[in-house]
């Protein structure tokens, strides 16, 4: 199982949150649906900006306590020189799904577990590998 560090912004130069998951897809939806209270529906974050992929939820939870104790500078610096626009690495579009939820994007293909999970695959999905984000959107099956 993997786990996920994760940098969320409301806008280019605007507010960060840095947060771990073992679902990325689902928790960057919930971001983005403003489903939970607090830090991140105040500010709008919403965007997808980082991520680092970690093989125990030990090592996750280490790493963001580290990144939440950087000053912004540093978490910056993370970010920036992979992703200088501040571009979304999870579009809105991806792997929506008209039911509500979105579909999964996974390391066996979102169609399979979007069917696992009783959705209807959407015609077009990221995939998340253990290098990142790919940066071509697959069409499902």
């Amino acid at each position: 199982m993997a786990f996920y560090i994760y940098i969320v912004a409301s806008k280019k130069n605007g507010t960060l949150y840095v947060g771990m998951t073992d679902d990325l897809v689902k928790r960057v939806w919930q971001h983005r649906n403003e489903l939970n209270e607090g830090f991140t529906k105040r500010y709008g974050l919403k965007i997808l900006v980082w991520f680092e992929v970690h093989e125990s939820r030990e090592s996750a939870f280490t790493r963001e306590r580290q990144i939440k104790k950087w000053n912004r500078g540093w978490k910056l610096e993370l970010f920036e020189k992979q992703n200088s626009s501040w571009r979304d690495l999870l579009k809105k579009s991806v792997c929506s799904q008209s039911a509500g939820f979105p579909a999964y994007a996974g390391m066996s293909g979102c169609g399979q577990l979007a069917t696992k999970k009783g959705l209807k695959p959407s015609r077009r999905c990221l995939q998340l590998g253990r290098a990142g984000v790919t940066r071509r959107a697959e069409a499902c099956s």
